[in-house]
């Protein structure tokens, strides 16, 4: 491997774990706004 590989490597798994964190906030955040919609109609 030279060092454009190596490179390369870090950059996806970086993006890679960004993507997942932002996946999983966007779901958490989804819930939530889902729960407190439930709550306003009771």
């Amino acid at each position: 491997m030279n060092g454009l590989d190596i490179v390369m490597v870090i950059a996806i798994i970086l993006f890679a774990r960004l993507g997942m964190r932002l996946v999983s906030g966007y779901i958490k955040m989804k819930k939530e706004d889902k729960n407190n919609s439930d709550d306003e109609n009771i």
